[in-house]
């Protein structure tokens, strides 16, 4: 006797490949975080956006009356708040992304139990690292756009191709958050977190953020180009000014190779985690 259509439709998802893995029900997981959001997270989800601005007035209005006029990507003069803001607001990229997938999923995962809860469902870890890395994607988005009308407010922005700052923004959050939640699976204590900041802080001052590649030693060059947030930099500079090179497209495949490997390394990891 066969099965009943809906135990059939059981045993055909059941047997799909890679069910056990992908569930393509994302969706809730993004749909929970937008209510936890809505509910009390709104200061904590902008309170990460004025750090790089502060940035910005105190080094590019501060600073930038005393250094002058610098040359940008193609030698071309700017002044230099125009230099360093399109670093920061690959910064703002970053701290958003990093925020949402390190510090929000130890308490989900350590606290809350909240992975092991989802996946006794019918989530797989893909769903739920894709959900959660939607949310830090969605963190970077809010930073970026702020972020990009502070630079309009500022006149910082001279060029129509300065749209493409938001979605090249988008694609620096989603490399580091596809990294961040993986690597904060391995994290058991609060100390340990404490080495994602002792790691991120020289990224972020090394990575040209403030002052030309050239400044290096060589040897130390070819150690802040292989800096993810160096690439990032590098591309909105390029972005901001419409100044674009061949390197334009290895900044853009560097992102794509990290947003791959990351998103597989966090479902690996979930998956060793909770499905053993």
């Amino acid at each position: 006797m066969s099965a009943p259509p809906d135990d059939a439709g059981i045993l055909a998802a059941d047997t799909r490949p890679f069910s056990a893995v992908y569930a393509r029900n994302a969706r809730a997981v993004i749909w929970r975080g937008f209510r936890v959001i809505r509910s009390q997270n709104w200061i904590v989800l902008v309170s990460g956006f004025f750090e790089p601005v502060f940035y910005l007035l105190s080094m590019g209005v501060g600073l930038g009356s005393l250094v002058g006029e610098v040359e940008g990507p193609g030698g071309t003069p700017i002044s230099y708040a125009a230099y360093i803001a399109p670093a920061l607001l690959a910064v703002s990229a970053m701290n958003g992304a990093i925020y949402d997938s390190t510090w929000n999923v130890y308490f989900k995962m350590h606290f809350g139990k909240l992975y092991q809860g989802m996946l006794y469902t019918s989530l797989g870890p893909l769903d739920i690292a894709m959900g959660e890395i939607f949310m830090a994607l969605f963190r970077g988005l809010l930073y970026a756009v702020g972020f990009t009308g502070v630079m309009g407010i500022m006149g910082l922005i001279t060029t129509p191709w300065a749209l493409l700052l938001v979605p090249a923004s988008v694609m620096v959050a989603f490399g580091f958050a596809s990294f961040g939640m993986a690597v904060t699976s391995y994290m058991k204590t609060f100390q340990q977190m404490d080495l994602i900041t002792f790691v991120m802080l020289p990224i972020f001052l090394f990575s040209a953020t403030f002052y030309p590649l050239s400044v290096y030693p060589e040897p130390i060059q070819w150690v802040v180009q292989a800096f993810p947030l160096w690439h990032g930099v590098e591309l909105m500079r390029q972005i901001s000014i419409g100044a674009f090179t061949p390197a334009t497209w290895i900044h853009v495949g560097y992102y794509a190779a990290m947003i791959l490997v990351g998103v597989a390394f966090t479902t690996r990891r979930l998956r060793s985690l909770f499905l053993r």
